[in-house]
């Protein structure tokens, strides 16, 4: 595991993979944004994330290597700092106000490297991480998968991770915004 620094910016993107250099595709900034999307416009959500990282005093992510090769990324963050988070008001039932409490909004794992670990080295890290910088419990609210109705599930669709990931990964379920979303916590 590494931190996404400005000098991995081009392993991130190759994390990312065919995505990587459409500038409009989310890139983890679904949670920062709160509408500021200009009518008739492309959203530069590539470039919003590069000046992120490079202007960045504590990496806003990390990055999973498999032989070198990057294979996973996941943002790890103080919840405080991601207005769609704190403004959502089905989250705010069942968040508790906690200045320290620090959120797992989103993973990407590069399409050959997916069903290996990736995602759940990517959350263990993600929780040593904020424990390093002083998060009092890590969150997320990740997708139940045992309780969606589709046959298959894309993996675009599983970009918070799944309940089965936080599970083992030590987080308990505080309640759920929606049948398939459960909001799980960490202390730490």
């Amino acid at each position: 595991m590494r931190q996404a620094t400005p000098d991995r910016w081009a392993d991130l993107v190759q994390v990312f993979g065919r995505r990587g250099e459409d500038p409009s595709w989310c890139w983890c900034q679904r949670f920062l944004n709160t509408d500021t999307k200009t009518p008739g416009s492309a959203p530069d959500n590539r470039g919003a994330l590069h000046r992120e990282i490079a202007a960045a005093s504590v990496p806003p992510g990390l990055l999973a290597y498999v032989d070198e090769h990057p294979a996973g990324w996941t943002r790890i963050v103080p919840r405080s700092i991601l207005p769609a988070v704190m403004g959502n008001r089905a989250l705010a039932k069942l968040l508790v106000d906690d200045p320290c409490a620090w959120w797992v909004s989103c993973f990407a794992v590069g399409q050959g490297y997916r069903r290996h670990g990736v995602g759940s080295a990517l959350l263990g890290a993600a929780v040593d991480f904020a424990r390093e910088h002083g998060a009092t419990s890590v969150e997320g609210h990740p997708v139940d998968v045992e309780k969606l109705t589709a046959k298959r599930t894309g993996g675009s669709a599983l970009f918070t991770g799944t309940r089965a990931m936080f599970t083992a990964a030590g987080f308990i379920e505080v309640g759920r915004t929606f049948p398939t979303r459960p909001v799980m916590r960490r202390l730490l």
